[in-house]
């Protein structure tokens, strides 16, 4: 798989009480990736971008909520997560502090 590809599998972690809370129990870190993009892709693209040794990715798809404004009914778009489980001994950082 070429490097150009995988710098576009991510597209952002996800930084939530759910997501914090998975990576305290079991090691994981949640991303949002694109729709199309497979479990090697995924993997592939972590260790390509954050240099450490994955051992297990979970996706699932998230359906879009429907949102009322006034009498316009809309739709947000469905998205994708992934839960990538790191190998004993790596982590990844996003503080900047």
């Amino acid at each position: 798989m070429n490097s150009a590809r995988l710098m576009q599998v991510l597209i952002a972690p996800l930084v939530s009480e759910k997501a914090l809370r998975v990576a305290d129990l079991h090691g994981q870190i949640v991303f949002k990736v694109r729709k199309e993009a497979t479990k090697l892709e995924i993997k592939q693209a972590v260790e390509f971008l954050f240099n450490v040794k994955v051992e297990k990715v979970r996706t699932t798809q998230v359906k879009g909520k429907s949102k009322n404004f006034g009498r316009i009914h809309g739709k947000r778009a469905n998205w994708k997560k992934a839960y990538v489980g790191l190998k004993p001994g790596f982590d990844i950082n996003f503080r900047t502090d």
